[in-house]
């Protein structure tokens, strides 16, 4: 046998080989299915569409869909379930807390809501859906999480924002909102004497 032919030989069988992987790659691919709702006879009531299963448990969404990448349990994956979770506000107010309100207000929400929250924004001045002001009777009513769920979901021609600023800088967001709205239905009773006088004065 000459080299020529055991190198055909050779590459023939390598040929075979590989030609076997990508059959076998391509089964994994394309494994036997049903379509969805398509009938069969494996089952007693004839269809292919089969209920889960007692106990089964979805892990496809929620801090379960963390489990693959090990980050369930995690103090920061349990911190941020809980944020999104929260049924109002669960972080203290304080000045640092409104001050990061504000910068990411400024950032993702002045542009539509202006930078007092009346709607009158300079996105909106050129043609984009006027969202509703902050300070109509509705939102001033409205509990701290409709604030986050919309942020979060989207609503109406705005669109979600979960996916760019992070739980607990929407809530901090929210926390700024409350104090736009306080800013304009301030009652100066409650405004620190001296800031009160000076105030006054102004009005001379």
């Amino acid at each position: 046998m000459t080299a020529r032919t055991v190198l055909v030989a050779a590459l023939v069988a390598a040929a075979s080989v590989l030609g076997g992987c990508e059959k076998i790659a391509r089964n994994m691919y394309d494994q036997p299915r049903f379509k969805p709702y398509k009938p069969t006879q494996l089952f007693a009531d004839g269809t292919s569409a089969r209920p889960p299963v007692p106990g089964a448990v979805p892990h496809a969404q929620g801090v379960l869909a963390a489990t693959s990448s090990g980050r369930l349990g995690s103090a920061e994956e349990t911190r941020r379930a809980e944020l999104e979770s929260a049924p109002s506000q669960p972080l203290p107010i304080t000045r640092e807390l409104l001050e990061r309100g504000r910068e990411r207000f400024d950032i993702f929400c002045e542009p539509c809501h202006s930078p007092v929250g009346d709607g009158d924004g300079i996105v909106t001045r050129r043609g984009f859906p006027r969202p509703p002001s902050y300070h109509t009777e509705r939102l001033r009513a409205a509990p701290d999480r409709h604030f986050f769920d919309v942020m979060t979901s989207g609503y109406g021609a705005m669109y979600p924002y979960a996916d760019r600023v992070e739980a607990e800088d929407r809530w901090a967001i929210v926390a700024y909102i409350r104090a736009l709205q306080l800013s304009q239905y301030a009652d100066i009773r409650s405004v620190p004497g001296e800031i009160a006088a000076r105030l006054e004065q102004g009005k001379q």
